[in-house]
């Protein structure tokens, strides 16, 4: 029960941190839609570099990243390298010129980036709006349930009350500051996601006897874990690392990012903060994977008899003190908040200034916009199929029960 509490202050601890600076933020706004919308384009390159940082990497870091580790062994490291040469090429390219035009043609969205200069424009701008809000307001919905799914693991609460916890949390800080709230947020996030997946990268390894030992004890489980090149790939190995270079490039894509780029607070500055995003999300990543590695040595069990998707918080409950795994549910709740928040705002832009763009130069109809977007991502969050999840939450428990004496976890009931 002691650990329990001590989880639970330091991790109400840091939601009050995102709350204050989120809130504290506000007292830098202008009551203007082009200041609720891209913090009057201006963002210091280190706060742009850590808040892309942090949305682009979101729960898959610390869920997908680190179970596609604990799974396929080292060759995981080419999902990184890969990933990272392609955004580096579409940042390196495109986000300059985008910072530029958009200012001179005072596009305050994708969408309206897009439509300029092109003949109908009007079309071009609600059917991109209509993309960005379909997918973009599902994958936020994703996000919320993410995060919700550390909380279930830790707390046993019900993933509904995680969700909705989220949805506050985003709804309180984008509603007083906009887009800077949701920048300056994520910059606080972005380094509770570095520190908490050094500190249990560096403590994992320490106790599991050092680099040398997990790898001796990985080639002894399956040789293939300790192979740089991974097996099984029909075209070879190049074609496989050139699809995760394009999946980086897809950063061109992802309308959440280049907001950030329009929001910098000049063109020249791009380079500058795509050197520091790359730097601390490579040092994220490669963690990620170190402890996905560890993790393979330590909880064997999680292969046949669990979820090698929350192999993060499992050893982060059995090497850490628990008001540092308090620290790591911090920062995967902090990984997906950073990306449903920043989704929500884009969605939210989308409807106000380019479906309905009579809407364009209220200020309080663009914070409406935002609840609204907020309030149907939660929606689709909370109306996901409980019954699959409890359903496997209970096959989980049923497995787990060999593992719950080491790791003692509450698990659902």
């Amino acid at each position: 029960m002691t650990n329990q509490l001590l989880i639970a202050v330091t991790f109400i601890s840091f939601l009050a941190l995102i709350i204050f600076v989120g809130i504290y933020s506000a007292s830098h706004k202008q009551n203007t839609t082009a200041d609720y919308l891209l913090a009057s384009r201006g963002v210091h390159p280190w706060l742009t570099a850590l808040s892309a940082m942090s949305t682009g990497q979101s729960g898959l870091l610390f869920l997908g990243q680190v179970g596609f580790a604990y799974k396929i062994g080292i060759s995981a490291i080419w999902l990184v390298i890969g990933w990272a040469i392609g955004d580096y090429i579409a940042w390196w390219f495109f986000f300059k010129r985008l910072r530029q035009i958009s200012e001179e043609k005072s596009s305050d969205t994708v969408s309206a980036f897009l439509a300029q200069n092109t003949s109908g424009d009007r079309w071009i701008s609600i059917v991109s709006a209509i993309i960005i809000i379909a997918f973009l307001g599902s994958y936020a919905a994703s996000q919320l349930v993410a995060g919700s799914k550390a909380l279930n693991v830790v707390f046993g609460w019900d993933y509904y009350w995680g969700i909705v916890l989220g949805a506050i949390m985003v709804v309180i800080y984008c509603f007083s500051g906009g887009v800077r709230a949701e920048i300056w947020t994520d910059a606080v996030q972005g380094i509770i996601m570095i520190g908490s997946l050094l500190l249990l990268l560096i403590v994992a390894v320490v106790n599991s006897g050092g680099l040398g030992e997990i790898w001796t004890k990985l080639a002894a489980i399956d040789a293939q874990l300790v192979n740089l090149s991974p097996t099984n790939l029909p075209l070879g190995f190049l074609p496989f690392l050139f699809g995760w270079i394009v999946a980086g490039f897809g950063v061109v894509g992802q309308p959440h990012i280049l907001t950030r780029a329009m929001a910098i607070d000049s063109a020249e500055n791009v380079n500058h903060a795509l050197n520091i995003k790359t730097t601390c999300g490579l040092v994220n990543s490669f963690s990620a994977i170190g402890i996905g590695l560890t993790a393979r040595v330590v909880l064997p069990e999680l292969m046949t008899g669990g979820d090698p998707e929350l192999a993060l918080p499992y050893l982060a409950q059995e090497f850490l003190p628990a008001v540092f795994v308090g620290l790591m549910l911090a920062g995967v709740f902090a990984a997906t908040m950073s990306t449903a928040d920043s989704q929500i705002l884009c969605c939210s832009a989308a409807i106000t200034q380019d479906i309905f763009p009579q809407f364009a130069n209220s200020y309080k109809l663009a914070k409406l916009g935002t609840l609204t977007v907020a309030m149907i991502v939660l929606s689709i969050a909370l109306a996901g199929d409980s019954n699959v999840w409890l359903c496997c939450m209970k096959r989980k428990k049923d497995k787990l029960h060999s593992i719950e004496g080491r790791i003692n976890f509450p698990l659902c009931s």
